[in-house]
């Protein structure tokens, strides 16, 4: 049986944070009794104040910050949230209990005594608080007690343990199993892995075909999929596969700019979440395809192109001018390749070939010829 994190470090955990959500209030007060505008530091979660780590080949966040002023009208609102988050977040480690961020919002949420005003207008407000929150105080969303709805399915040759109930990922039937949003140690044990690798898929339906052919069981493998871009939990759990398990991961995703998006994040980390880089990219992830050169190289026909338009061609080429992907020659060529054709294609293209085609020829055959990007 693997060993979970002890009670003492998750009680060490949860004192800390409390900590720092006490300073952060202690800050505010000590403003107000010096009658001095009470503000808050938020690191800046944009393209400006993010850093390309050459090095560790992840993107980090830089040391820009903006302040969160009271006596701003502007930003008087904004305040109060954070204030009021902070509070919240409070409770929840006292009480030792999680909150959605559906839940987050609703805990908030409040007509403002004395007049007509609601504490948060909707749940994408409240939820770019959270964030903020995060990065003020250095603190992980599941150190927050806070997790988000379940985006994201696995299955395959590992057994995992989670909080204590044993989940045999081998066992799933056609569903999978559902990545849960917070995959820490203290949740999520690795009890017995004989995969070989991780295979990770953009949507559920291109997963679908992989379990139902037993691509995993043939190949010794893991099958993961995100819903799209892949959400906190499930690259979490693919970085922990990686660093803990040593397995390679492997992406299979569509073959246009919001495809190499979602590698780029998987691989390098995204400028939102900058800050928990560390623990979500993924630098030696491999990119299998579909690729640019598949229209000719799986005799397709073209049935399966997909005109690129202009918001296309923009955001493949901001793509392509990417630190990381500027100096790749392989990547270079992958996008300017897209751009040539002059259409997008998706993963399910290769069912035009032939029903299990991409479970039983296409990935087998790159990864016995190693071709892929990196």
């Amino acid at each position: 049986m693997p060993r979970k994190p002890g009670k003492s470090a998750v009680a060490d955990r949860d004192a800390a944070t409390d900590r720092k959500i006490v300073a952060l209030a202690e800050g505010v007060v000590r403003k107000a009794l010096a009658k001095k505008e009470p503000v808050i530091d938020v690191p800046t979660r944009t393209r400006g104040n993010t850093i390309w780590d050459r090095k560790h080949r992840i993107l980090r966040m830089g040391d820009a910050k903006a302040q969160r002023e009271l006596f701003n009208l502007n930003q008087a609102k904004q305040f109060m949230q954070t204030m009021l988050h902070s509070h919240s977040v409070r409770e929840l480690i006292a009480a030792q209990k999680t909150l959605s961020l559906r839940g987050m919002f609703y805990k908030g949420l409040h007509t403002v005594a004395g007049t007509s005003e609601k504490t948060f207008a909707d749940q994408d407000e409240s939820d770019g608080i959270l964030e903020d929150l995060e990065v003020c105080l250095g603190a992980l969303r599941e150190e927050l007690h806070v997790f988000a709805k379940k985006a994201g399915t696995i299955v395959g040759n590992v057994t995992l343990v989670d909080s204590g109930d044993e989940i045999d990922c081998r066992r799933m039937g056609s569903g999978g199993y559902a990545i849960p949003s917070i995959v820490e140690p203290d949740v999520i044990q690795f009890k017995k892995c004989e995969a070989r690798f991780v295979l990770h898929v953009e949507k559920n339906t291109v997963w679908s075909r992989f379990n139902e052919d037993r691509f995993w069981a043939k190949h010794n493998c893991i099958l993961t999929e995100g819903g799209g871009q892949p959400p906190r939990g499930v690259r979490r759990l693919l970085k922990r596969l990686n660093t803990e398990l040593g397995l390679p991961i492997y992406c299979l995703l569509d073959c246009d700019p919001w495809g190499h998006y979602i590698y780029s994040v998987i691989k390098q980390g995204s400028i939102s979440l900058a800050f928990e880089s560390e623990r979500l990219a993924i630098p030696d992830a491999k990119f299998v395809g579909i690729r640019a050169k598949d229209y000719r190289a799986c005799d397709l026909t073209d049935d399966v192109k997909i005109d690129l338009n202009d918001t296309d061609i923009k955001r493949a080429r901001e793509i392509a001018a990417y630190p990381w992907f500027e100096r790749h020659k392989g990547w270079q060529n992958e996008i300017q390749g897209l751009l040539d054709n002059g259409f997008k294609m998706e993963v399910e293209s290769l069912i035009t070939k032939d029903i299990s085609y991409v479970t039983e020829t296409y990935v087998p055959e790159r990864l016995k010829a190693l071709d892929w990007l990196d």
